[in-house]
This record gives structure tokens, sequence and C-alpha cells, in this order.
């Protein structure tokens, strides 16, 4: 076995998502139509965990001691199966590396705070013995959020260790004001487990990203998360009312509940901050009534330009646009029609014959009190009319509901066939999407074939805005069987993608973050005036630079910080 829970090492899965037991996983084979699409896949199973070297802990007995009089010694671990569990998150490079265990990143210890108290006595800790310190929610950052890191401190020499701020024991229900309609949390609140909270006061969050049964509400605040409900619900940055945090020189409350003009708002400023400029120790976020109805609709459009125009006359023109809104292109129709068995055949010859030979199918969501969704719906079905729309129907819809989390668990069985499967996400205006789609999958089928592995590229739309929407590029190839080769395969790809986005007015990022994979790109988006900007921030709130080296603002650099796809 190649998880930790299986050999022993703790609850979280090593090189994959979850456990091969897990009854979520939709399929435990590759479908025969990607192996001849691909050309062929090797099997590629991850080595066992006892293969991988750990290097001892770097951490000295004396800053050992003081963190264990920070947060109790039952809450520090050196050993290797806790190291091991906090060895990065969850993109394809991060798998790859812990599949094969190629230049696997683990940190000096794992740190598990139960208080706000203790996370500020743990950033005292790490200024006074040189330590770096990655704060870690869910592990699912795929963006290199959370690589333990040491860096090296402004004119100094590279820190002697780096500490994983572990913040799974942070995870109460701290008040609910049900006049307001308002919730605060302590940050290691899991998705499932805010809902769970919430369910006794008839409340919801609403917010659910795929990586809802893992990541955190801190992960959420320090990522600017956007839920696949935003349209709806609203993106994470909106649903935010006050945050603490702990910073290395003090405490930092932001926002004061309700709209007000003292000065610039704070929150916006850590809202995004990836635990560079301090650690998010409480939220209160809105909350709404759960809802009562649920509806939710598959619908197919006779091309993706036909499609992209309805949802954004959704976007500009409907009182109430759906809650849930995800345009698929082509190929990504195609991709879903072939995997679904007898019925995707059967569903595959109905969407030909109603809306041509090129569909695009589009899955609308609606959620809200008794008696809403049937008005809500009614006001986009004149649009869809007009942009020749063919409905599928509830039951097709409901089954993307059901399986909307399954993707990191498909992910798992094509790693174990061989495959190379990430993910590029990134937004722009409405004029320029056309150009930006065009351009990011230009980019990665050419930059993939060059290494002789061309790839399947498909795309969907799943956040839209008055102004703009979100793209959505899944990547399919033949992983190189060499883990250095299979690195410098997806980094090549992966810079020709972002250099496509930003050659084309796109965003970096629309809600994956910055991290270390998109650090590179992101003067470029904000300007030098904005870097210099970020950089005096973290100069005020962590000038000995502790707090995740090399996430949102460009860090001094040593020898140790130096990754091989850097």
């Amino acid at each position: 076995m190649d998880e930790l829970a299986h050999a022993g090492l703790g609850p979280r899965p090593f090189a994959r998502w979850a456990d091969p037991e897990d009854t979520a996983v939709p399929s435990s084979k590759v479908p025969v139509w990607l192996v001849r699409r691909l050309g062929g896949l090797t099997p590629s199973p991850a080595v066992p965990v006892s293969d991988i070297q750990v290097p001892p802990s770097a951490l000295t007995p004396a800053a050992a001691d003081a963190l264990r009089s920070a947060v109790g010694a039952a809450h520090v671990d050196t050993d290797a199966p806790a190291r091991l569990a906090h060895a990065g998150g969850q993109s394809y490079l991060d798998l790859v590396r812990r599949r094969t265990g190629h230049e696997v990143a683990v940190p000096d210890a794992v740190v598990s705070p139960g208080s706000h108290t203790e996370v500020a006595a743990v950033l005292s800790v790490a200024g006074e013995h040189e330590l770096a310190v990655v704060p870690y929610g869910g592990g699912t950052s795929v963006v290199g959020g959370v690589e333990p890191v040491r860096g090296t401190p402004p004119g100094g020499q590279p820190r002697r260790a780096v500490v994983t701020l572990d913040l799974s024991r942070m995870d109460a229900l701290v008040a609910v004001d049900e006049v307001s309609r308002t919730a605060t949390f302590q940050p290691g609140v899991t998705g499932p487990r805010a809902e769970a909270l919430l369910a006794p006061y008839g409340l919801t969050l609403g917010h659910v990203p795929q990586s809802f049964a893992r990541a955190t509400l801190g992960g959420y605040v320090a990522t600017r998360s956007a839920g696949q409900a935003s349209t709806g619900y609203g993106r994470l940055d909106e649903l935010v009312v006050t945050l603490r945090l702990a910073t290395p020189v003090g405490e930092v409350r932001a926002g004061t509940g309700t709209p007000n003009a003292a000065g610039p708002d704070l929150r916006a400023m850590f809202v995004g901050s990836e635990g560079a400029f301090g650690v998010v120790t409480e939220v209160t976020l809105r909350v709404r009534p759960a809802p009562v109805e649920r509806r939710y609709e598959m619908w197919v459009f006779p091309s993706f330009e036909r499609g992209l125009a309805a949802v954004r006359a959704f976007a500009q023109d409907c009182p109430r646009p759906p809650d849930v809104v995800r345009l698929s292109d082509e190929e990504e129709t195609r991709t879903t029609l072939a995997t679904q068995g007898a019925v995707g055949r059967a569903l595959a010859l109905f969407v030909r014959a109603r809306a041509g030979t090129t569909p695009a199918i589009c899955v609308l969501g609606w959620e809200g009190a008794a008696g809403t969704t049937r008005a809500a719906r009614s006001g986009v079905l004149p649009v869809l009319r007009a942009h020749g729309a063919v409905r599928i129907g509830t039951r097709a819809g409901q089954a993307w509901r059901r399986h909307r989390f399954a993707g990191p668990h498909q992910r798992d069985v094509l790693l174990d066939a061989g495959a190379l499967v990430e993910t590029v996400e990134t937004a722009t205006d409405w004029a320029k999407l056309p150009r930006l789609y065009d351009a990011v999958g230009t980019a990665l089928a050419t930059s993939l074939a060059g290494h002789g592995t061309p790839p399947v590229v498909f795309t969907h739309v799943s956040h839209v805005y008055p102004t703009g929407a979100s793209l959505y590029f899944t990547v399919l190839a033949r992983r190189l069987p060499d883990p250095a080769d299979a690195v410098v395969q997806w980094a090549a790809a992966k810079a020709a993608a972002s250099e496509a986005i930003q050659a084309a007015g796109g965003t970096i990022t629309h809600h994956h973050a910055v991290g270390r994979a998109h650090l590179p790109y992101l003067e470029g988006e904000i300007g030098p005036v904005g870097a210099r900007a970020l950089a005096a921030v973290k100069a005020a709130l962590d000038p000995a630079g502790i707090l995740n080296p090399g996430v949102l603002v460009e860090p001094p650099r040593g020898p140790s910080d130096v990754r091989p796809q850097e």
C-alpha cells in the first residue's frame, strides 16, 4: 500500500487523494478510449512509503523544547510518519514526487496548536530559533502553497529548519449570530464539518469547492477560494465578515462586521495572503438559511460558442442567474459521454441528434427556499431557448451533483495507469475569453507534443460574472517514465500555459491562489509597484520572513530554496 493510513502512518493518504477502497471512487479502470487517445499507458503504481528516505529532523533540541512548551509535548512530532504526512499538497508534481520517491520534501517537525495564543507562541519560537513556519489546513494546495521550504531570511543564511503548522486541532464553531446571519469558526474546520456544525441552526455556508472533503475554512480564506456554487452563494472573499490573525509582530483583527469608510479594508489584504502575512486563527463568515429545494438540470448547446453567449447573458441580463453554471467545451463533452458506459452512449446519440455533431453540455443548478427555484429557473429559460439549448433533464443534472467530487478520485486511477493528469485555470473578461481559450489550449498541446506525449485537453466554464468568466483546463497525457523527466514534462507545459495566459490578458489564477507555482508570473499581473507593495506588507508583518517562504512574495534565495523544476 502506498497510503500512510495503510502503513499505520497517519490519517492522510500519501500518494493519492483517497484510499483505493473508498466507495466514492467512480471507476477502477481507465477507459479504453483514453488509452487509444494517449497512445498507450504503462501502469505506474506508487512506491511503498517505507522505500522513501526521510532525513533526520534538523530541529535543534532547544527549538524542540521551546515548541513543546508552546503547544504541549504531545503536539510536536518529529517522527518520519507525521513529517511524510505533511510533504506538500495535491498538485500533479507533488503526487509524482511522492509516488516515485523523487525529491520528496518533508518538514523537520509538525506542530499542532490548539488556540490563537499557541499559534502566536509558535511564531515567537520560530523567530527566536530561526525556523520557517508553513501553515497547513487540509493540504489540498495545487500550487505549491504548503510545500515545506526553509527559505533564507533577509540578508542571512538559509534557515536551520522548517516546521509545518498543522491547524487541524483548531476546528470549533466559536459562535453563531442568527440575527446577523454570521458564524465564527476556527481555521481548521473542514467544509463538511462546517456544514454539520451549522445544520442544527438551519444554516449553511454554501461554499463547495472540489476539495470540499478535505479543505479547511482557513485554507478557503488564505487562497481566496471560489466554490462550485459561487455564482449564487458568492466567492469566499464576499463571505468574510471579520478575521483574527497571529503575525510575528502581533495580533491583527480585520473587519468590523458592517461596511464602513474607516480607511482601506484590511480584510482584502489578508484574504488570499496564503499564510505569508499571518496565520488565520478565527474567521467570521456570512451564512444563510439552508436550501429547502435543489434543482439541477443538464442542457446541451449546439456549440461551446453558443453556450458562452448564453452563460454571459445569464450573468449580465438575468435578475437571478443559476447558482451553479458549468459549461463544457466540445472535447470535455465528448470525454464525459465516452466515460459513462451504456448510459453515456445513449445520451451521446440523443445529444448529437438534437443539438448537432459538436455539442456542449451545460449543468445548471438552483438552490433556495421553497418555491423559489422554479421562479429563478423561469428567468433563464428565454436565454436558453434563444441560444438553441436542448434540455436533457434533471436526472443527468442530479447525477452530476452526486459525482461532482469524483475528479480527485478518478485522478488516482489515472495516475496508477501511468497518465499525466493536471489542471490549469484562469479567467478574463468576456471580450478576451475566446482568445484566451484558444491560446492556452494551443500552448498546452504544443508543449506536451514536443515531449512526445500529445495530450487530450478539455475545458469548462464554472464561474461567471457580469464582466467575465473562468476557464478551467484539464490535461491528460502519457507520463514520461523517469520521475525527473515527468517533472520537466509538466513544468514546461505549465510554463507555456502561464505565458500564454499573460499574453492573452488572463489572470494567472482565478481560484487556486499564487503559491510557488504562479509566483514567477505575479509581478507581470500586478506590476512592479504592486509587487513592492506586497513586499512592504510582508516586511512590516513578518520582518524575519519566517512565514511560508517563497509564497506570494519573492524571497531572498539561497541554495536550499531551489527545487528541480525551478
